[in-house]
């Protein structure tokens, strides 16, 4: 498939990878069914992130391919080059994070098992994954607003201060323990709405960045 093609679809799956909640609908379902609704949205938590990583890594892969061809049209891959190799450095931790175990219904039949636990360790992983992955994209983003602003598109830059810092893991885990577990409400609330914001974030470069594309075939 065409480069620019392969933007385009990865653009277009965001729907089925980057999975928006409203706590307030989650928890009241998950109280309506007596804490069964509870493993759907487990599962959705550790599913969308690891889809959400596989799909923003095929449409860096793909825009960096457009790009590097459309550099070479114009003979600025010589300039453009420290981008790409920049660009490229931070797409090898967005690569191997797609080889990480996250499989979302292991995760869940590992829940039913041991509830608490599990979520413990997955709200971990999760974390140290949305923390690993933004400062990577950051970086792809970044070199990507450079390499296309030199064709004269505008693709948005990221902001560089919305990486988040890694959660006190201890801290959470012995506030749920000594709150007989209505902490864990509030790690659920913060696992959800996180994510939600930096989806969202997310979208508004992927749209600049499709434009940009589509103006340039």
């Amino acid at each position: 498939m065409p480069s620019a093609d392969r933007v385009r679809a990865a653009w277009g799956r965001r729907a089925e990878t980057d999975y928006i909640f409203d706590y307030w609908t989650a928890l009241g379902w998950t109280i309506l069914t007596l804490g069964i609704y509870s493993f759907y949205v487990f599962y959705q938590l550790v599913r969308r992130m690891r889809d959400h990583n596989a799909r923003r890594v095929d449409l860096f892969d793909a825009a960096l391919a457009f790009a590097w061809e459309e550099a070479g049209r114009r003979g600025l891959q010589a300039e453009l080059t420290p981008s790409f190799q920049r660009a490229n450095a931070h797409m090898d931790v967005l690569r191997r994070m797609t080889t990480d175990f996250r499989d979302p219904i292991i995760f869940v039949v590992l829940a039913v098992v041991a509830r608490g636990i599990i979520e413990f360790i997955a709200f971990i992983l999760l974390d140290q994954d949305l923390v690993k992955h933004d400062r990577s994209e950051v970086g792809v983003e970044y070199e990507l607003s450079v390499i296309f602003g030199r064709f004269g598109q505008s693709v948005s830059a990221p902001d560089q201060t919305r990486v988040k810092g890694q959660n006190n893991y201890v801290g959470r885990i012995v506030a749920t323990v000594f709150s007989f577990g209505l902490y864990l409400f509030w790690w659920y609330y913060n696992q959800m709405i996180i994510p939600n914001v930096h989806f969202q974030a997310n979208w508004i470069q992927e749209d600049t960045l499709a434009a940009a594309v589509q103006a340039l075939c």
